[in-house]
């Protein structure tokens, strides 16, 4: 089983009235939800998630405890797997595949899929990072994936992720690394010495003007191993490799007059991995035979997903098969179960931005705590189909919850998520959704405090409901 059992402080789903009965909330003359249900436990708990979380493997970890509470056994990919029903999770660094077979779901009915990513655009510590100038010890950093630059600014920022240590043996072994304290800061230049920067905008160099300052005087070659050494109780030649990157150390926060707003680093994507989880959780008893429930947690999908834990791996499709096989079917009958198969691609969808109205397609208006959003691309930038549409629709149908849906305006480049990259390696219909937020790729981004919950519930139908 899996280490670390945390018992989850959310409580049971039969405890929380409402999900996965059927509502219907009233809207006023321009379409605003009123009289949203008060989801607060639900983003309570995301808010709990999100700080658990502070890297890709710090997620992973983080939901593999809430599985280990539910009786999900990990798997190794190196072992036979055992025959026969279970639940079971398979970890590959960063990434996460769970599912449930039982009498009741059964491979050859397919499989139900939703899929989310662990990480999020931040920056990342170089392999020689010591670095400084003009009196300053400093650390080299990389940007990784498309990081709201200025958003990292006077920040005070912690490290967090794993590392790479030589074990007794003449092997290595891989251990997480999370310091919680304000160790980085790159300060902005002031505003006497820019006098530009509120007329021009800010431009930011990523090599000249995002160097952390971590201290003062001299800095040798090896001052950051010696630092993470002494963290770890190891010494500084045991340190083989790290795979390392700065959080933001402000904790998340409900916020607003009325606590309506989740204010948080990482919403997009963790809030999806969150509502994965929940949703295989809140899945009720099978009436009869259905799909097999999957949900996969990548890595690296804001790098564009190629990588041996990316969605554009084999990681997925051979977790899929291995599935089928552990049932005692062979792999014509993984394919027939393919073709009876549905992905949900979850990701962040863009909310309106009051400030910037202009910048959204006029008839798709999207609003925080207005449910889930459907996205879709004629140019398939996200995977969603009429099929997938209406599967996902009906999902909200069954589960009571609005939706909404989102197409970017025709003269703005349209973002992409895993949706495309998976229907394309699998061959099944798949559909972009996504919880509206705000700031999106920001160190800090927003939400709605009601769609957490609204989200939960959408995907608990859609591992329900049929296929057209």
């Amino acid at each position: 089983m899996l280490h670390g059992g945390r018992r989850p402080s959310h409580s049971p789903a039969a405890s929380r009235p409402g999900l996965g009965e059927a509502r219907t909330a009233p809207r006023g003359p321009t379409g605003n939800l009123r009289g949203v249900p008060d989801r607060s436990e639900e983003a309570r708990d995301l808010i709990e998630f999100i700080d658990e979380s502070p890297s890709p493997f710090h997620a992973v970890q983080a939901a593999a405890r809430r599985l280990h509470d539910l009786g999900f056994e990990r798997l190794d990919e190196a072992a036979n797997w055992p025959p026969g029903p279970g639940r079971h999770v398979v970890i590959r660094g960063g990434s996460l595949v769970a599912w449930i077979c039982d009498d009741s779901r059964r491979v050859e009915e397919g499989f139900r899929i939703i899929g989310a990513h662990t990480d999020s655009p931040n920056l990342r510590i170089k392999p020689n990072p010591d670095t400084g100038a003009a009196g300053f010890r400093q650390l080299g950093v990389e940007v990784y994936g498309g990081a709201l630059l200025n958003s990292w600014l006077d920040r005070d920022l912690g490290l967090s992720g794993r590392v790479a240590l030589r074990d007794g043996s003449g092997g290595a072994h891989l251990q997480l690394v999370r310091v919680d304290r304000p160790l980085l800061r790159i300060p902005q230049l002031a505003i006497h010495l820019d006098r530009g920067v509120n007329e021009t905008g800010l431009k930011l160099n990523p090599q000249q003007h995002l160097v952390p300052v971590w201290g003062v005087g001299s800095t040798g070659e090896g001052t950051f191993q010696r630092f993470l050494a002494d963290e770890l109780g190891v010494g500084p030649d045991d340190i083989l490799g790290w795979e390392l990157m700065a959080h933001d150390l402000c904790p998340s926060a409900l916020v607003g007059v009325d606590e309506e707003l989740v204010s948080a680093p990482r919403i997009d994507n963790l809030a999806s991995c969150y509502a994965a989880l929940r949703a295989l959780e809140d899945l009720p008893p099978a009436t009869g035979a259905g799909p097999v429930p999957v949900i996969c947690l990548f890595d690296h999908e804001e790098i564009g997903s190629q990588s041996a834990r990316g969605a554009d791996s084999t990681m997925l499709p051979t977790v899929l098969e291995r599935i089928c096989l552990a049932a005692a079917r062979e792999r014509e009958a993984f394919h027939r179960s393919l073709a009876r198969s549905m992905c949900a691609s979850v990701d962040g969808a863009h909310a309106t931005h009051p400030n910037y109205p202009d910048r959204h397609e006029p008839q798709h208006q999207i609003r925080v705590n207005g449910g889930p959003v459907l996205k879709v691309n004629s140019n398939v930038r996200y995977a969603t189909d009429a099929a997938g549409a209406a599967t996902f629709a009906l999902a909200c149908e069954w589960a009571g919850v609005p939706l909404q849906r989102f197409v970017t305006r025709t003269d703005l480049p349209c973002g992409s998520t895993i949706g495309p990259v998976t229907a394309a390696r699998l061959g099944v219909p798949t559909v972009d959704v996504g919880l509206p937020q705000l700031a999106m790729h920001s160190a800090r981004e927003l939400c709605g405090a009601a769609d957490p919950a609204l989200l939960i519930a959408a995907l608990t139908g859609f591992l329900e409901v049929p296929g057209p």
